[in-house]
């Protein structure tokens, strides 16, 4: 099945969506994007999880992240399902939802970047799109791809600190650890030698010590 690796140039597409027709490098412009997928509008996980992006959009905002989902169905059922998403969130379903929605019911688009899942059919037996998540960079290059199926809902707390990341490690030569937060401790990127981090790091870089006796575990604070 065609899709995307890490560091690929994202496909320039053209889709009509709840805001038009938009040419995705002109809609992302100079920003950071994350478009995310859904199997099926007016559908109970996929309801959750759009109400939870309009939430906390302005968070998405602050990185200089543009959002856009995509689903399977037309503009007009993207549409209505939008005035459910917005309600269950109680802003009432006369409130716009902040970001666009793909209507790819051809499922070109799907096909085309490897979202289809095998395990989940629609009722005439074709597959529905998986939960995909896909970041792309200023560059236009996709920065990190993550895929759930229809059953597990994502968690937008993860994204945001993946992006958190990715924008920080795009600018400093650091790598961030597990369960890393904004303003934690950061890993110094093996290729830099002492002298490099030294250099590059005025705030100091600390060492620890490990059985094998080898000086990879550096942190610092970028």
């Amino acid at each position: 099945m065609p899709g995307i690796l890490l560091g690929d140039v994202f496909p320039n597409f053209e889709a009509e969506t709840t805001i038009g027709k938009i040419k995705f490098h002109d809609f992302l412009g100079n920003s950071w994007g994350i478009l995310f997928s859904h199997p099926r509008d007016f559908t109970p996980v996929c309801t959750t999880e759009l109400a939870c992006a309009a939430k906390i959009s302005n968070e998405f905002k602050k990185r200089n992240v543009k959002m856009v989902a995509l689903s399977i169905d037309s503009v007009a059922d993207h549409l209505a399902w939008s005035k459910d998403v917005m309600a269950f969130n109680s802003d009432g379903a006369d409130s716009p939802l902040p970001f666009p929605i793909i209507a790819d019911d051809k499922r070109e688009l799907s096909v085309q970047l490897g979202m289809l899942d095998p395990d989940e059919l629609d009722k005439d037996g074709i597959p529905l799109t998986a939960r995909c998540v896909f970041v792309i960079g200023p560059d236009k290059k996709m920065k990190l791809s993550i895929l759930y199926p229809a059953t597990t809902g994502r968690n937008f707390d993860e994204l945001l600190r993946a992006i958190d990341s990715l924008q920080l490690t795009a600018l400093k030569k650091v790598a961030t650890p597990v369960d890393w937060k904004p303003g934690e401790k950061c890993m110094v990127i093996p290729s830099l030698s002492d002298a490099e981090a030294a250099e590059l790091f005025p705030n100091g870089v600390t060492t620890k010590e490990l059985p094998s006796g080898k000086k990879y575990l550096r942190y610092t604070q970028p």
